[in-house]
């Protein structure tokens, strides 16, 4: 019985939006792109999937393509949370306290 050789089968080429994705969503999350970047990135990490799931193997980068993802829905999360956070601070009457103890009282 014959041993057969080992053969290296190479990996599929990163998909580009996949990586995009990441990128776009690694910028939303870390405020240089709050709520632009995370949209972004949740755009692209979709179309990436679809791409990937429609080359048949042709394509890699779905793993990297579900993190943007992810990270996308992370991001605009965070953004909504600081935005409901500030807007309940001014509702509450913390923009008017603050104004009268700097010495403003209109």
């Amino acid at each position: 019985m014959e041993q057969q050789p080992y053969t290296y089968q190479p990996s599929p080429p990163t998909n580009g939006l996949a990586i995009a994705s990441l990128i776009a969503s690694i910028l939303g999350l870390v405020n240089f792109l709050p709520i632009i970047g995370s949209i972004a990135g949740l755009i692209m990490g979709y179309m990436a999937k679809k791409q990937i799931e429609e080359s048949m193997g042709a394509s890699g980068g779905e793993g990297i393509a579900k993190w943007g993802i992810i990270l996308g829905w992370v991001g605009i999360g965070l953004s909504l949370l600081i935005i409901c956070a500030v807007v309940a601070i001014f509702a509450l009457g913390f923009g008017t306290t603050a104004c009268a103890v700097m010495g403003n009282t209109y």
